[in-house]
């Protein structure tokens, strides 16, 4: 902020100067794009900004205005800082101004301390909130030069146009989300995160920064602006599904705010059959489902009118600044015009919000675009509570409070048995007279973050519209494998709010003695593995899997790390049990492994950060040649790949029998991880056909748990693993099958599936021994975005599999003719790559069409035929995702042009 323009005197200073019609009047004081960075931001401009530049400008405009202040959200895995503005009007900006608008805002959301007459003063008089964020993805840097451009124009302006934006808004703008992936040019960051599917996991550190300024500053409008293939532009109104827990009332302001972006888009306005480029279309591809979005979650988890904007990236320079600006300022325009009916909305969101989860009652399924229809409803049952139960992975259910909690969700923690008549178990099962144990933590839905809550909680996310770029399910419960049930009776146990962690010693041990933990969950995992690597001594009973610390290596450091893990130390006798060993892990980087997105990112994120463990890379080269790099590790970890082999030669395979059979353990992941053990004898487990009409769309499904493997220490004998159209493994019959799907009527999947029947009996994760190590294998990918926390658990107990001093009985000298005879199948072909492949499903007599179309953009298309449907299969071996796919969004839409009906999309 900066004094007022020289000359001014102070009686003229209370009286601003009334506004322009002159659109292009501005300060003088302020300095241009041109005056800082050299060249102009839109019309005229060359070049995109780097981070050094974008933070050089936001300094300099702050430095001149007195509408502007700035501040760091976070910063980036190497370190770069995570600049934002706010932007408005000089008294709204001055400190404790802004405070009063935050806090006016944040009390419309709880309409128990705010009253109607409240909310309504509070929308006559407080500005709005809006939110311009871009370059979530590193790549796409057309959103972040325009958002700069949105600042000079806020700061400087003296036009009536911008006056009403500054007296009704306050405009929060965070130029790039990921400084890192765009100094790369790179979609992910460092850790080959995807930040734009991070949002409620919050696991990167550029996330978790951002949302806790969004708790900070509660959004009614938010802009996340990206780019796409191509020469065009999207904007809401979205395709279906939209999730049905988003209210209408955000819903109707994201399609209002859409008309105001038709009318101030300019360039060729609409597309259409002869206009294909540097036009606007809607009601396509981009939808508002999966709760990992930066549209879906400030809608959702703030109720806001939250937005993707996408820009084709084939466009100039120039053009694609211009376009990302025009939607902006109109966006800005379209929400100052409408602030106080915006904020009155708003603060029926929360009042309808509490109403609904008195009551016990979801949202409906609803469809937007106007040719489709709702063909999965949400089911007639009430919910008025949630129980995260506290028999087992206690440390998860703690860490899943706090995901909760940090998002303004209020949970209770029982204090005494209550018991519920009627509950629903996870897994599709019910219950009738359950007792709800002291411990247990209370999620009540009368509250005004019921949206929320049933959205990263619910057991089904009850999809209305088959059409998928991302996954069918997040429930937190089942990717944790936690104990929870939900009910639609009216319970009210006596509780207590959670206000901290709990967690850390529970009781002085004697000196002599020990504390003990069960290692059952990711979180104990991590306590672990900091310990091993800080030297503390630990010992596990692998009957009980509870891991004791020596009392005298408790420090304060030491419990205060296991209160913010959520991990309990009870105290016990003397520390008894296997010596656990620091695990030194090679990472695998040979061929097919890309080493900046998926798995690898993963477990570098996972292992490396979290777990603090030493990571080696290890090449296909180490392995042939036998080189140290690979052979003085402990562990192998082969991440998910696009190579059968990982290129290894026929001495590299023989390398890896023997590294393993001194006592090693190889751990490896979905495709190739699990490929390169068959083909290199390691496994004889084969993989199964999946048949035409095989869809799993990021599920979960019950498996059942060999409970006698180290591998599947302190888990429950049921289970639930997260399944995205992985490779199916028929089971081994040379090794121990520790995850299976069920074969009879226990089996059991939630989101969207068809022809899931396949998996039936198949093996989810795979104990091979060979000598006296292992090969464990899973046919998922147990790191997936670090969110997967029964997967988490499963590899940390691979890493820290018990050392056998003679080899397995069952092994006998050589391959195993079993695992000849799997070595020598046909490989699957990988149509997926780390992701999955495109299929489009129509009608049967719609198939000549729809491959007329899928011909024009693929000449590598599979059709197939069952029961009336007709699927064609189009490969995707570069695992891209549909919003980075050369065509897929294209291909959609020529269908949709050529009225072929589609029974479902996925992506």
């Amino acid at each position: 902020m900066t004094p007022l323009l020289s000359g001014t005197s102070a009686a003229s200073a209370a009286r601003p100067a009334p506004c322009r019609n002159d659109p292009t009047a501005r300060l003088s004081t302020v300095p241009t794009p041109e005056a800082v960075l050299g060249f102009p931001l839109g019309v005229g401009q060359e070049r995109v900004v780097t981070n050094d530049e974008v933070r050089a400008y936001l300094g300099a405009v702050d430095g001149a205005s007195n509408r502007v202040v700035t501040g760091v959200l976070g910063t980036s895995v190497l370190g770069q800082p995570l600049p934002y503005a706010v932007v408005s009007n000089e008294r709204n900006v001055r400190p404790a101004a802004l405070r009063k608008i935050a806090d006016d805002v944040r009390d419309l959301r709880d309409p128990r301390r705010t009253s109607a007459r409240t909310a309504a003063r509070t929308a006559k008089d407080s500005p709005a909130i809006v939110w311009v964020t871009a370059n979530v993805h590193g790549g796409e840097k057309s959103g972040a030069d325009a958002a700069l451009k949105t600042l000079y124009e806020l700061a400087a302006g003296l036009s009536c146009a911008v006056e009403q934006r500054n007296d009704n808004l306050v405009t929060i703008i965070v130029p790039t989300q990921n400084p890192d992936g765009r100094d790369a040019t790179r979609r992910q960051n460092e850790f080959g995160f995807d930040l734009n599917r991070d949002w409620f996991a919050r696991t990167q550190q550029e996330t978790d920064g951002k949302l806790e300024l969004l708790r900070r500053y509660p959004p009614q409008v938010f802009i996340d602006a990206h780019e796409m293939g191509g020469r065009q532009y999207f904007f809401p109104p979205n395709a279906d599904p939209i999730h049905h827990e988003i209210a209408g009332e955000a819903v109707d302001w994201i399609n209002r705010i859409g008309e105001a972006n038709k009318a101030g888009f300019g360039f060729n306005g609409a597309c259409d059959e002869t206009v294909t480029t540097e036009c606007y279309f809607n009601y396509d591809t981009y939808d508002m489902f999966f709760m990992g979005y930066g549209d879906t979650v400030p809608t959702t988890g703030f109720g806001a009118a939250g937005m993707t904007y996408e820009k084709g990236s084939t466009s100039a320079v120039a053009d694609r600044v211009q376009q990302q600006f025009n939607t902006q300022w109109s966006t800005l325009g379209w929400a100052a015009a409408n602030k106080r009916e915006v904020l009155g909305g708003y603060f029926d969101i929360w009042t309808d919000a509490l109403a609904q989860g008195r009551a016990g009652t979801l949202e409906p399924n609803e469809v937007v675009q106007p040719t489709n229809e709702v063909q999965f409803p949400v089911p007639d049952i009430k919910i008025r509570s949630y129980f995260l139960l506290p028999d087992r992975q206690l440390a998860d259910v703690r860490q899943l409070v706090e995901r909760l909690r940090r998002m303004d969700v209020e949970v209770y923690e029982v204090q005494k048995p209550t018991r519920v008549p009627n509950a629903r178990v996870f897994g599709g099962r019910t219950a009738t007279n359950v007792t709800v144990p002291k411990g247990a933590y209370w999620i009540p839905m009368d509250q005004p973050q019921k949206h929320w809550i049933q959205a990263i909680m619910g057991e089904d996310p009850y999809v209305p519209f088959p059409y998928f770029y991302d996954v069918s399910s997040w429930s937190n419960p089942l990717l944790m494998g936690v104990s929870t049930i939900y009910t639609g009776d009216n319970v009210r146990p006596k509780a207590q709010l959670v206000r901290e962690i709990s967690g850390g010693r529970a009781a002085p041990a004697v000196p002599w003695g020990s504390y003990t933990y069960p290692l059952d969950s990711a979180a104990a995992a991590e306590f672990t593995f900091t310990l091993l690597g800080r030297g503390v001594p630990l010992v596990r009973d692998l009957q009980t899997s509870r891991v004791a610390i020596p009392a005298t290596k408790l420090s304060r450091t030491v419990d205060e790390l296991a209160e913010s893990l959520g991990v309990t130390l009870t105290p016990g006798g003397r520390p008894t049990g296997t010596p656990l060993a620091r695990p030194d892990v090679g990472l695998f980087q040979g061929t097919g492994i890309s080493t900046t997105s998926g798995s690898h990112g993963e477990a570098r994120y996972v292992l490396g950060k979290r777990w603090g463990l030493d990571l080696t890379p290890v090449t296909t080269a180490d392995i042939n040649d036998n080189t140290e790099a690979f052979t003085g590790r402990t562990v192998l970890l082969v991440p998910d790949g696009s190579s059968a082999t990982g290129g290894l030669t026929t001495a590299g395979q023989a390398n890896l029998r023997d590294w393993i059979a001194q006592g090693h353990t190889y751990i490896g992941l979905r495709n190739e991880g699990t490929r390169v053990a068959r083909a290199a004898g390691l496994t004889s487990t084969t993989e199964k056909t999946k048949p035409a009409d095989y869809l799993v769309i990021g599920s979960h499904l019950r498996v059942d748990v060999d409970t006698a493997s180290p591998v599947a220490l302190g888990r429950p004998a049921e289970d639930f693993e997260f399944n995205n159209s992985d490779p199916i493994l028929n089971p081994s019959t040379t090794g121990t099958n520790v995850l299976s799907y069920p074969a009879g009527d226990t089996f059991w999947a939630n989101g969207y599936t068809v022809g899931v029947d396949t998996l039936k009996g198949t093996s989810a994760v795979v104990d091979e021994p060979t000598g006296a190590g292992r090969a464990v294998l899973f046919a998922f990918n147990p790191l997936f975005r670090a969110y997967n926390e029964n997967g988490l658990h499963l590899v940390a107990n691979a890493l820290l599999y018990p050392a056998s001093a003679a080899p397995d009985a069952r092994r006998t000298a050589g391959i195993d003719p079993a695992r000849v005879s799997a070595a020598a199948a046909p490989v699957q072909a990988d149509l997926g790559g780390g992701w999955r492949p495109i299929t489009i499903e129509v009608a049967a007599a719609d198939l000549p069409r729809a491959q007329a179309i899928v011909g024009r953009f693929s000449t590598d298309a599979q059709a197939s035929a069952k029961d009336g449907s007709a699927y064609v299969v189009i490969p995707n071996p570069q695992g891209l995702q549909v919003d980075e796919h050369p065509f897929a969004r294209d291909l959609v839409r020529a269908l949709h042009d050529a009225k072929v009906p589609l029974r479902s999309v996925v992506a």
